[in-house]
């Protein structure tokens, strides 16, 4: 297996691969270089990573290929083999039968190798040749995720909140409110493979690492007198994405509201454009759960619009 087989075979996936950047439809950036960096680029030079691999299978009608990443902190936190599937790699002329084969093998392949393992994908709601294979080989759906963005920021004008910067002295509490505020419906809580306590944990492990350990460009906490601190939103500046796209963006990265704080998303969703506005960002992205309506009000309120929608698929070992 070559990765000139894997390329050639990615033009033939280049309009479902187009989907995969997070920013498709920001009309703004070049279709072009949105397809270099996150698309059928990306597929040509995967492996170059230490973590990444490519697995083969070859069937009636096409080779498949499934183009794997290992998640090193994450299988050191579970203390379990943990990969996050890209996508896969296969011709126009793959038959439903041979794809659902070809999952199936992927599956053994990664059993032969483990004795548990736990594997995910992100894979956009246009992929629907990818996901019919996967979930019938087996893969379950666990999560729905909306993203919406806001690129009219020179014209967003809503009240400002007072707010301040989250410091590595918040970074614990930050992660307690988060472990706090379970979402039964992300891709941890809604997976049986986890108890709701290990979810909450990591979901806490990696609210307190957008501070502690610099996941986040910043994270924004409620500077109210009298009140506690029951809500944090961590922002990422996107910045090598951004530079490659040759634009500023940033992210909601995580957000976490607690009964003391009740209101506070909407203020801190707020500060962030405000912030973007300030920065000349040419975008906000926000995904959230196809289940959080709490989020589509706020989104709606503020001016965001529906950018994509993925469906996340896992996988277990024995």
């Amino acid at each position: 297996m070559g990765i000139e087989s894997v390329t050639r075979l990615a033009t033939d996936r280049a309009a479902e691969l187009f989907y995969y950047s997070p920013y498709y439809f920001l009309r703004e950036l070049s279709r072009e270089r949105q397809q270099e960096l996150f698309g059928v680029g990306l597929v040509s030079s995967w492996g170059q990573a230490p973590t990444e691999e490519i697995l083969e299978w070859v069937g009636e009608s096409t080779e498949t290929y499934w183009l794997l990443n290992q998640l090193s902190w994450d299988s050191t936190y579970f203390e379990l083999p943990t990969y996050r599937l890209f996508t896969g790699i296969f011709g126009n002329n793959a038959s439903g039968n041979d794809l659902t084969a070809a999952a199936l093998n992927l599956r053994q392949q990664l059993l032969e190798r483990h004795e548990k393992f736990y594997a995910f994908s992100v894979v956009p709601a246009e992929d629907v040749r990818l996901l019919q294979a996967l979930t019938g080989s087996g893969w379950q759906l666990v999560e729905t995720r909306l993203t919406y963005y806001h690129n009219q920021l020179a014209a967003f004008d809503v009240p400002r909140y007072p707010v301040r910067a989250a410091t590595w002295a918040d970074a614990a509490h930050i992660g307690q409110i988060a472990a706090a505020a379970r979402n039964p419906y992300d891709r941890l809580h809604a997976d049986s493979r986890f108890a709701d306590a290990q979810a909450d944990a990591y979901v806490g492990r990696y609210a307190e690492n957008t501070v502690g350990a610099g996941l986040a460009t910043t994270v924004l906490l409620p500077e109210v007198p009298g009140l506690p601190v029951d809500s944090f939103l961590a922002i990422s500046d996107l910045e090598s994405d951004a530079l490659a796209l040759q634009t500023r963006l940033s992210r909601v990265l995580l957000t976490a509201v607690g009964p003391a704080n009740r209101g506070w998303h909407f203020k801190l969703v707020a500060e962030t454009l405000h912030r973007a506005r300030s920065l000349q960002h040419e975008a906000v992205l926000m995904t959230t759960q196809a289940t959080n309506h709490a989020v589509f009000r706020t989104s709606e309120k503020l001016g965001f619009r529906l950018g994509a929608t993925s469906h996340v698929l896992a996988c277990h070992g024995l």
